[in-house]
């Protein structure tokens, strides 16, 4: 397995039996590790981690979550955190064999609530890539009003690439834009962005409810497997301060600053990303 393998496609039964669609890389005799995108993203934003990782021994699996890239939309357009747990419980049943789990923003909570609240799932060790309890509400509002923004869409791929690269001001603009495309989908002659709009009335309603930081450090808590919390040096979306509150407050939660890095970690800074996890990960693979 080499970094520029490409995956194979798989399908699994999320709650309720909604279907997720899922790349995969690596051997299926070896250990899973599931990789779950953030909150408007998709699969792809693990295409350079997916064969990195599994050409370090492990069966990487990345799913689309429910109403993302090529996986259905809820029937009703409800995307709460708990029918995301469920999914994430779902794939890990289907899986077998105890995963690791790393989840990015969205992903991160989801796996959280899916390993810490009733019916537990199995894990062996879960990565939270730039999320914790409670995030700061400057940053959570600026990646809301990306997603809101430019609701008719994109005349072309170019296009969505410059207003990402507006959004990612730290970012070196892609050489090949083309790369854009696993986020988009046609509408007519618009591109837009491929996942469920419904989804921005969820998140809206989901920056710090009252209850909601002290139930995922429940969840952190009751989950009793190792957690590693990989901070983006530069978040604005998870305060120092707040990172240090949950490892403080989860006795085996630890946690690594990626530098130079944003919110989407991976995605910044790639290959510091995969140092800072491979340790973790290597421990329980």
């Amino acid at each position: 397995m080499t970094a520029g393998a490409r995956p194979r496609t798989r399908d699994f039964a999320g709650h309720g039996g909604i279907r997720l669609a899922a790349d995969v890389w690596g051997e299926a005799s070896s250990p899973p590790l599931v990789l779950l995108h953030g909150g408007g993203q998709t699969r792809h934003a693990w295409d350079r981690t997916g064969p990195r990782l599994a050409a370090l021994g492990w069966q990487v699996i990345a799913p689309d979550l429910r109403g993302h890239g090529a996986s259905d939309w809820s029937a009703d357009g409800d995307y709460d955190l708990g029918l995301l747990a469920g999914d994430v419980r779902a794939i890990v049943a289907e899986l077998g064999n105890r995963p690791l789990l790393v989840g990015a923003s969205l992903g991160g909570l989801s796996a959280l609530l899916a390993a810490g609240e009733a019916p537990g799932a199995a894990l062996r060790a879960l990565v939270l890539v730039d999320v914790a309890h409670r995030p700061d509400p400057r940053g959570f509002h600026r990646i809301v009003e990306f997603m809101r923004g430019h609701p008719d869409g994109f005349a072309d791929v170019r296009e969505a690439a410059a207003a990402v690269s507006a959004h990612l001001p730290h970012r070196p603009a892609p050489d090949d834009p083309e790369g854009m495309r696993h986020n988009l989908r046609r509408r007519g002659e618009r591109w837009v962005w491929h996942w469920d709009p419904r989804m921005l009335d969820s998140f809206e309603g989901r920056m710090d409810p009252p209850g909601m930081a002290e139930r995922l450090l429940d969840a952190a808590r009751r989950a009793d497997v190792p957690i590693l919390l990989v901070r983006g040096g530069n978040s604005d979306v998870v305060r120092e301060d707040i990172a240090e509150q949950f490892c403080a407050a989860v006795p085996r939660a630890v946690r690594v600053d990626v530098s130079g890095a944003g919110h989407m970690v991976a995605g910044d800074r790639n290959e510091h990303f995969i140092d800072a996890v491979v340790p973790f990960l290597k421990r329980f693979g």
